[in-house]
């Protein structure tokens, strides 16, 4: 029994051969391209600063992400050793970069629920934001990495016994807190550093299953009836670790997300309904 998940007793037989043959999480990598449009996004924040409340595409495109996987919760599985499970909390990773103008940042994470509205996120993301900046060392992760750090040899030996406590589902809950490559998301915004999308890999390690990078905004060509014509969009360069959903589903999912993301203000409430993943009922 693993302290982050719980063991899906109903898997398609297609995907729990899958597991068997593509062991790895590099293995199972797919890779898309959603180009997200400016307009309706700028448009939001845009009346959202006339009333006061200033958000941040970040906030919006994890909130919109958080209420497609209220409506597809196989999002949360992940992969280990071959078993298929779900997460029992919503962790969002995320690199902070340090205070002082240089290039170095401190990677660790957020929580979430399903239930969260868009101010809510941008809530949870300012604290979380302001905390790593002003005290990065405090976090979980910075003090994981100074004690494996802090006596020679350890820092093998250490990495080693998580990984292999992580397989066999031992490693304690306090060390997955404390680990940015144990979560539900990991998200990037390479656009902050004027950098474009890339298709960032999922980590062996961990349990991540779906990695998004936002990248600088480009022009995208776009036919509507007998024109062409160009809109300007943020490309989201996702990975996806194919063993937890089909390509279907993703596609149906990444498809809900981008209906959120042209129209922001439906995030604004609660969703009225939280699905749980079928996955956990016997067949």
């Amino acid at each position: 029994m693993r302290a982050d998940g719980k063991r899906l007793k109903n898997v398609d037989p297609m995907y729990t051969v899958a597991n068997y043959i593509m062991s790895e999480r590099n293995d199972a990598m797919n890779m898309i391209t959603l180009d997200i449009p400016v307009a309706p996004l700028q448009q939001y924040l845009n009346q959202c600063r006339k009333n006061g409340k200033r958000l941040s595409h970040m906030a919006i495109l994890i909130a919109a992400y958080l209420r497609t996987m209220a409506k597809y919760p196989e999002l949360n599985r992940f992969v280990v050793n071959r078993k298929a499970y779900t997460r029992n909390e919503i962790s969002v990773a995320m690199v902070v970069l340090k205070s002082g103008g240089d290039h170095e940042g401190t990677m660790t994470k957020m929580y979430f629920e399903p239930t969260n509205t868009v101010f809510e996120v941008q809530e949870i993301i300012n604290k979380f934001i302001e905390e790593n900046r002003r005290t990065p060392e405090n976090n979980k992760t910075e003090k994981l990495i100074k004690v494996l750090l802090s006596i020679p040899g350890l820092c093998p030996l250490g990495v080693g016994l998580f990984k292999w406590m992580d397989k066999h589902g031992l490693l304690p809950k306090s060390i997955i807190d404390a680990s940015p490559f144990h979560n539900s998301l990991c998200i990037t915004n390479l656009a902050s550093i004027r950098t474009n999308h890339i298709y960032h890999h999922c980590y062996n390690f961990g349990t991540t299953s779906v990695f998004i990078a936002m990248g600088n905004q480009r022009e995208v060509a776009k036919r509507k009836g007998d024109e062409v014509v160009f809109e300007r969009c943020i490309p989201l360069g996702v990975t996806m670790d194919e063993r937890i959903a089909s390509g279907s589903y993703f596609a149906l999912a990444f498809r809900c997300m981008q209906e959120y993301l042209s129209n922001p203000a439906l995030l604004e409430t609660p969703p009225e309904e939280v699905l749980t993943d079928p996955g956990l009922t016997k067949a």
